[in-house]
């Protein structure tokens, strides 16, 4: 099923159970613009996540998570979760909701198993963190949508679409196992829960990256000792949590520099730094040139649109 609106689930006359009846029985996609939408309960079907423009919160297992541009989040079957677009800046969002079995038989295929050697294989558990759109999956994303503005919905012609990105999510998961086993711990079951603990300070430094964030206030989040928390990030990610906060306030400010006329004076405020001086002194260290140099050279690439 193929849907360019948003439900709204506050009108009287919404029935929630035959909408979510849905979302068990087949592959849904939305591909649709709100000023402001939500949902407080959801359980549904493994899904990907993603915007265009704007953002997404989703509330899972406590946490609260920004979806933004070049970003995608993974929710696993039968995962209880809250979405919300807040106030009136229009989100544009891509949600694609993958049937059970059609997910199952695509893993199936991932690992060269005949279906019915194995019919009762677990189902892969995703970290369900932020990722990174990468070039290949934003591109044949980009191709995705521009078939379905053309050509409209046909379930054949999108499951072959799905196929693709159920194969991309599981190429990603397998990266990010490896990135977990070099976690330093004796059991692979611990290397892993230290891995989500660690996810989940990530994806507060990528939700809340305007704000200020310390060291404690992410060891909390994490339920990680401070100093577990900086030797296993930096195990990870290769860069101990400072050092990855300021990078990633660093390109956000690269991004409204090109694509925004908002001044920089504010882009600074916006962007988590304390003053434009320190700002313009990290940017020219980690781009080579000052911000406005950089916004001139740059004003003229805009990002793709769908």
């Amino acid at each position: 099923m193929y849907f360019t609106q948003l439900p709204d689930h506050s009108r009287p006359d919404f029935d929630e159970n035959l909408h979510f009846s849905r979302f068990k029985k087949q592959n849904i996609v939305f591909n649709a613009v709100s000023t402001q939408a939500g949902c407080d309960n959801h359980i549904g079907c493994l899904s990907f996540k993603t915007v265009l423009q704007g953002e997404e919160w989703y509330g899972i297992d406590g946490r609260n998570i920004a979806v933004r541009p070049g970003q995608f989040l993974i929710l696993n079957d039968d995962q209880p979760y809250s979405c919300h677009i807040n106030k009136n800046t229009p989100a544009r969002i891509i949600s694609i909701f993958f049937k059970k079995e059609f997910a199952s038989a695509v893993l199936r295929d991932s690992t060269d198993t005949i279906a019915s050697d194995h019919p009762t294989n677990p189902p892969i558990e995703f970290f369900q963190t932020l990722y990174d759109l990468e070039p290949t999956l934003h591109q044949k994303l980009h191709i995705f949508i521009n078939h379905l503005n053309t050509h409209g919905y046909n379930s054949d012609a999108v499951d072959e679409y799905l196929v693709f990105f159920l194969h991309h999510l599981i190429r990603t998961h397998r990266s990010e196992l490896a990135r977990a086993a070099s976690i330093n711990a004796l059991k692979p079951t611990t290397r892993t829960e230290i891995y989500k603990r660690l996810n989940i300070a990530k994806d507060l430094l990528h939700s809340s990256y305007h704000e200020p964030i310390d060291l404690e206030s992410l060891s909390k989040a994490s339920c990680l000792s401070v100093p577990q928390l900086v030797r296993h990030f930096h195990a990870a990610f290769h860069e101990t949590p400072h050092r990855y906060l300021k990078a990633l306030r660093l390109r956000h400010a690269a991004e409204k520099l090109t694509n925004t006329t908002t001044p920089i004076r504010e882009i600074t405020w916006q962007c988590g730094f304390d003053d434009p001086s320190a700002f313009c002194r990290a940017f020219k260290s980690t781009y080579g040139t000052q911000p406005e140099a950089y916004r001139k050279k740059h004003i003229a690439c805009q990002p793709s649109t769908f």
